[in-house]
């Protein structure tokens, strides 16, 4: 069973329309990036301050329409509390996004996309190989959970918390890929990695050359050397200097991202 998330202190509206903003310019950058699939796919956020409500986009928008003040606000369940545009969201998506908001109180925020190389690797018997400098930041910290169908069943989500663990970071077999942040930006990046190492995974593949591969002791150090990277930020407060970056490259291509 999963548990219901806490109840925490009253939100801050600067807060919250910051986690709004976030939550639109992912949206931007993972459509900019060509990572998104139609009107499917879900990022989800939870609302700072609330332990139980949810952002998450309109069903029926492409990813460069979301805007901050267009999300749908959801509760754990994926029922609609707040819906400005009246499109409601996809009950397939959420139920994987809802599983872990449950189950994590660390993922603020939840991104799963469908892309031609996540897809690929999800469907190959190895999953994703710590070859390069990307994908050795995944080493020991990437979980995997069997494909069950288009994801309506609710009875799912309770295995799909226990595939993911503690991990930041799953693949979805024979479907996608999936990232959980302590916050949008370390959500995004993670994903940004996690999609490079899999097209960099299937050009070495289809190159067809001898590889070199790391040692385990190599790719575990190196996973280690990215883990503290992102809790400088997380939790020591240290500025994300790259996810400001992105944003800041929305504002000159996408200026309504924030409105």
């Amino acid at each position: 069973m999963i548990a219901a998330a806490a109840h925490s202190t009253a939100p801050d509206l600067d807060a919250i329309q910051a986690m709004r903003v976030d939550l639109a310019a992912a949206y931007r950058l993972i459509h900019r990036l060509g990572l998104d699939d139609s009107i499917y796919t879900h990022i989800s956020a939870r609302l700072p301050g609330e332990g139980h409500r949810f952002l998450i986009n309109p069903y029926g928008l492409r990813f460069e329409e979301v805007t901050p003040q267009n999300l749908v606000t959801v509760d754990i369940d994926g029922r609609v509390l707040e819906d400005p545009m009246g499109l409601g969201i996809n009950p397939a998506g959420f139920t994987i996004h809802s599983a872990i908001h449950a189950a994590r109180h660390d993922a603020i925020c939840v991104l799963h996309t469908h892309t031609v190389a996540g897809v690929a690797v999800s469907c190959q018997e190895e999953g994703l190989l710590a070859l390069n400098q990307w994908s050795m930041q995944f080493a020991g910290r990437l979980a995997y959970h069997a494909y069950e169908g288009i994801a309506l069943d609710l009875d799912e989500r309770a295995r799909l918390v226990a595939d993911l663990g503690d991990k930041p970071v799953m693949v979805l077999r024979n479907h996608g890929l999936l990232t959980c942040g302590r916050s949008v930006g370390e959500a995004f990046k993670l994903m940004h990695n996690l999609e490079r190492s899999c097209r960099a995974q299937l050009a070495i593949q289809a190159a067809g050359a001898p590889i070199t591969r790391p040692s385990a002791a190599i790719a575990t150090k190196t996973a280690g050397q990215y883990a503290a990277g992102y809790d400088r930020i997380a939790v020591q407060g240290a500025p994300d200097n790259e996810w400001a970056a992105f944003k800041r490259m929305l504002a000159r291509t996408d200026p309504d991202f924030a409105q």
